[in-house]
């Protein structure tokens, strides 16, 4: 499925692209966190060699798992563009997508999507996280994405206030077939296999009670990096949880929340974080999954 077009062309993507992906990748975000965030906290710094090779090895992983959702553009023999998507069971995925500063204009981006949103083209639902660039929120508006502003909290927890986590406990891989079940009640579909990945990069917390059933993918900050529950008290519990693992007196910063995970702002202005505006959950034949943050690429 090549087209030259401009001198574009867009083929499917291969392990030897992985290296070129991840530095337009790296690029591109670094360039619109520098545009988004400046005025907020300072200039952010670009992705370190350890997230290098976690965005490599969950690139590798959508490889093996949807090779028809990956795409590269190619202009006089460089690689200057990807998208990576996958489909989940009834939704397709918009994981990765860019092109690299000073090669815009050229019909990259647009060729880029229509490859990755056929690999969708027969799914009821659509997801993606959207940066604030301008130019790509007008092109998910255009393919007939919604729109829901993101918000994101950043501080320094105030442990004085930390509640009781008893309900809480350390997850494992056996506990799978309770995540996708949380994953179909919140966002309409299961991770499944991409729980593979995230297992290896995160540590996971887990409530399965009575009252509600959630858990939460927690990195090393202290970030809920992915959450779901079946209640807002759950997803409550299980933000604290993550909360709670931040070193004293370093910041922390949760991602991807939008209004209708209005519970997130309330624990986040309880643990003494700011709030400030960060881009755009992009949803086509849905609403905005609740109680329910969602992970920047596995979503």
């Amino acid at each position: 499925m090549g087209d030259t077009t401009h001198d574009v062309l867009v083929r499917p993507a291969t392990e030897a692209d992985l290296p070129a992906m991840g530095e337009i990748t790296s690029r591109a975000f670094h360039e619109v966190d520098l545009q988004t965030y400046q005025r907020a906290w300072p200039d952010p710094v670009p992705r370190t060699l350890a997230r290098e090779a976690s965005w490599i090895e969950r690139t590798r992983h959508a490889l093996r798992t949807d090779p028809g959702g990956c795409w590269v553009a190619e202009v006089d023999g460089e690689v200057v563009g990807c998208a990576v998507s996958r489909v989940r069971e009834l939704m397709w995925i918009l994981s990765s997508y860019a092109v690299l500063p000073g090669r815009q204009g050229l019909g990259v981006g647009t060729q880029l999507l229509q490859a990755a949103m056929h690999h969708g083209r027969g799914c009821l639902r659509g997801m993606l996280a959207s940066s604030a660039d301008p130019r790509a929120v007008r092109r998910y508006r255009r393919s007939g994405f919604t729109l829901h502003p993101q918000m994101l909290l950043r501080g320094v927890v105030d442990r004085a206030v930390l509640p009781d986590l008893d309900r809480v406990r350390e997850g494992s891989p056996g506990d799978r077939d309770l995540m996708d079940s949380v994953d179909r009640q919140t966002r309409g579909a299961a991770h499944g296999p991409d729980h593979e990945p995230l297992l290896s990069l995160f540590r996971l917390a887990v409530v399965d009670h009575p009252s509600g059933t959630g858990y939460a993918y927690v990195d090393d900050s202290g970030s809920p990096v992915l959450l779901a529950a079946t209640s807002r008290r759950t997803a409550a519990l299980l933000m604290w949880e993550a909360l709670a693992s931040t070193p004293p007196g370093e910041l922390v910063q949760v991602s991807h929340v939008t209004a209708a995970n209005e519970w997130a702002i309330d624990v986040g202005l309880a643990a003494g974080l700011e709030v400030h505006q960060s881009g755009y959950l992009a949803l086509r034949g849905m609403k905005p999954p609740t109680p329910y943050i969602h992970h920047g690429s596995l979503l």
